[in-house]
């Protein structure tokens, strides 16, 4: 009988959340472990009989892949979600779905506790902890990177490597990667050891999921996106016919053939919520292929007023997200607005996909907004030229009071 109380685990299968889950038993916990699969590419069945080895009483593994896809990244798709103009926010999409499902696990296990393997420095714990907090408002938290029985006792790696052989974990490792992964459907991200140093170029063997632009095939490859109500419904390859309509599947689609192309490599400096500056490197395939074509369709579908709102709302839902927000009033009232936009963002757009780069070749809608007999330089098409003497006249109104204006304050205008 466990003197503590039962803790739902958020196991890894790795080195820190293999620790942890032994300190916690060490400590008198009873712990059950869930595992979400995101799409990262682990041996999910080795890792169950790890944790049941080391102690867990239970182990679950949630298949969450189509819930992440359809339910945050098309959302995300939809309002174009861009931190700091550059990141996808492919860490941060992903922490919402595994976070609910542990809080599902945790009360049908009647769980007193729920634990991550968060440190201490990172954006992770916020994003993990207030979404355990807004769904289950009365749980708690162990978070042993933030507990000093347990980081001081377990400095580093080194630390951590020793408390293994102690406990008979089995720690499998190839040849020591200096730096930290995350990976998800949507991404890959990198971070901390030699890339804590902002001007070291990654080695080339870092990148786990991409070609190498320079490496990517001479060849291009051409599909088409179809989209309804901003989310895509068909794709379509052009050079081998390939039409893939399941939302999950698209998805899968894009990434294999992202990663073939070179398509979605970035390495930035961020801003943390925490306030904490941090170098990221990041591998996003399938969504790079997928934001391009969704900000192209909007420019012959969306009215311009309703994009300029969107784009507003969009940066302020980024930060949102990004910072962990994701169960707030503020994120459920922008994306109601953003899907609201969204209801004619319909059409097909068609790409070459070569060397690291998108390239849109064209785009159709039934219900464009564009107008091409009103757009020809050839033809009037309904409209009258003199009209835009007036547009321009009104619109010079303010700038002529302006200059009147600064040639009294200053003594001349520009």
């Amino acid at each position: 009988m466990a003197v503590k109380g039962k803790v739902c685990l958020a196991y890894s299968g790795g080195l820190d959340t293999s620790c942890i889950l032994a300190w916690l038993l060490e400590e008198g916990y009873d712990v059950v472990c869930y595992m979400a699969n995101i799409g990262q590419e682990e041996d999910f069945e080795a890792a169950r009989v790890k944790a049941l080895k080391i102690g867990a009483s239970k182990v679950y593994i949630e298949d969450l892949r189509k819930e992440f896809v359809e339910g945050v990244v098309y959302s995300a798709v939809q309002a174009n979600a861009l931190y700091e103009g550059v990141y996808l926010l492919g860490t941060s999409l992903a922490r919402p779905v595994i976070t609910k499902t542990q809080i599902r696990i945790a009360n049908q296990e009647g769980c007193d506790y729920v634990s991550h393997g968060c440190t201490g420095k990172g954006n992770d714990q916020v994003r993990f902890e207030l979404g355990y907090y807004a769904l289950q408002p009365s749980i708690k938290v162990i978070a042993p990177w933030r507990i000093p029985e347990f980081f001081e006792r377990f400095p580093g790696r080194p630390a951590l490597l020793a408390y293994a052989a102690e406990k008979g974990i089995p720690v499998f490792q190839t040849a020591a990667k200096p730096w930290s992964t995350d990976e998800n459907l949507y991404h890959i991200s990198y971070e901390a050891g030699i890339l804590e140093d902002p001007n070291v170029t990654p080695p080339k063997d870092m990148w786990k999921l991409i070609t190498d632009p320079e490496d990517a095939p001479n060849t291009p490859e051409r599909i088409s996106i179809t989209f309804e109500g901003g989310k895509p419904v068909k794709i379509v390859n052009k050079v081998d016919g390939t039409t893939i309509t399941d939302g999950l599947d698209q998805f899968l689609y894009l990434n294999q053939l992202g990663r073939k192309h070179g398509v979605g490599r970035i390495d930035i400096v961020e801003n943390r919520f925490i306030g904490i500056k941090s170098r990221g490197c990041y591998e996003t395939p399938g969504g790079t292929i997928l934001r391009a074509a969704h900000v192209d369709l909007e420019g012959l579908t969306l009215d311009r007023e309703v994009r300029r709102l969107r784009d507003q709302f969009s940066q302020r839902l980024s930060e949102i997200i990004y910072n962990g927000f994701w169960f707030s009033p503020e994120r459920e009232f922008i994306m109601a607005a953003v899907e609201q936009s969204q209801q004619t963002v319909a059409g097909t757009v068609h790409l070459k996909l070569y060397k690291g780069n998108v390239i849109v070749e064209g785009r159709e809608s039934s219900i464009s907004l564009y107008d091409d007999k009103i757009a020809s330089m050839d033809v009037a098409g309904g409209f009258n030229p003199q009209d835009s003497d007036g547009f321009i006249k009104i619109n010079a109104i303010r700038l002529k009071a302006y200059v009147a204006q600064k040639e009294k304050v200053t003594g001349s205008g520009f």
